[in-house]
């Protein structure tokens, strides 16, 4: 995919070192925009091969807006684990907050069926907002959100008909791990709120504000973490053609999100099929927590 390359071509040529949380060095630079037509096939990166599996688990699990990871566990999905606390909870989910929201008063605000209904009631409203950064939690969190903040909006072609665009801004962004996965997992909930509202799905939009690529410190230390040779060997695969997303006619609604969630994994898998994947040969990165 294109817009992907180019924005790890323009981390790596613009980037400068940083420190950080984590004790590994970035290659850092701000404010990066791109977006992807979806009509033009499911964005899922080509030059090498990402887990459909773990894509698709994990966005149902925001949408269920649980924090727990059983669910997770159960389809062997362990990203998650380096952030769970005693409690077998993942205090800063983004599902959580998109689902229950805090309000001042103690009540919960659900942003999620707010934005479905406004689709099918409203849906040239430009308030179609979803945030999953609650500053009581991000300020004291161990991982805070990093795609903070996304909006839905409504858009409309040539011959007036309405598609709908779906916008994500990232605070920080892993370029060798993290944003193929966000790209991936924001293009599919665009695709599912185009099931539930009726409206098809158009464009994926994408600022990254703090766009880094890890790295190995300026003495060589720390090696291990460094993302910047698989990148470079991303650079010289030619990109494939993107496959097409078939998600089943019984999907309709935001109930059935959670129906859906009590089936095994190839049951659900079976519910959103690729058709026509073709990636590279995979490239292994270790994460820096």
């Amino acid at each position: 995919m294109k817009q992907y390359l180019d924005t790890v071509r323009e981390t790596l040529n613009t980037g400068q070192r940083k420190t950080n949380r984590t004790g590994v060095d970035t290659l850092s630079t701000f404010n990066i925009n791109y977006e992807v037509d979806l009509r033009d096939g499911f964005p899922l990166l080509t030059t090498k091969e990402i887990s459909w599996k773990n894509i698709v688990i994990e966005n149902l699990w925001f949408l269920s807006g649980r924090r727990d990871i059983s669910l997770l566990h159960r389809h062997q999905c362990r990203f998650w684990d380096p952030w769970v606390n005693e409690h077998g909870q993942v205090p800063s989910a983004y599902g959580n907050f998109w689902r229950h929201f805090p309000l001042p008063d103690g009540r919960t605000n659900d942003q999620i069926a707010y934005v479905v209904d406004q689709l099918k009631t409203n849906p040239m409203s430009r308030r179609m907002a979803v945030s999953a950064w609650a500053p009581g939690n991000a300020q004291t969190s161990a991982l805070p959100p990093c795609h903070a903040f996304w909006v839905l909006n409504v858009q409309h072609d040539e011959q007036d008909r309405p598609f709908l665009c779906l916008h994500l801004t990232q605070r920080s962004c892993d370029i060798a791990l993290g944003v193929p996965y966000n790209i991936a997992g924001y293009s599919l909930l665009l695709e599912l709120f185009s099931r539930f509202s009726g409206i098809p799905a158009g464009l994926f939009g994408h600022t990254l504000i703090d766009a880094h690529i890890y790295t190995a410190k300026a003495d060589g230390g720390m090696s291990e973490y460094d993302h910047v040779p698989g990148l470079e060997l991303q650079l010289t695969r030619s990109p494939r053609k993107l496959p097409t997303l078939r998600i089943a006619s019984s999907i309709r609604s935001l109930a059935d999100i959670d129906l859906i969630l009590e089936r095994e994994t190839d049951d659900i898998l079976s519910c959103f099929v690729l058709e026509g994947y073709d990636p590279h040969p995979p490239i292994n990165f270790k994460v820096a927590v």
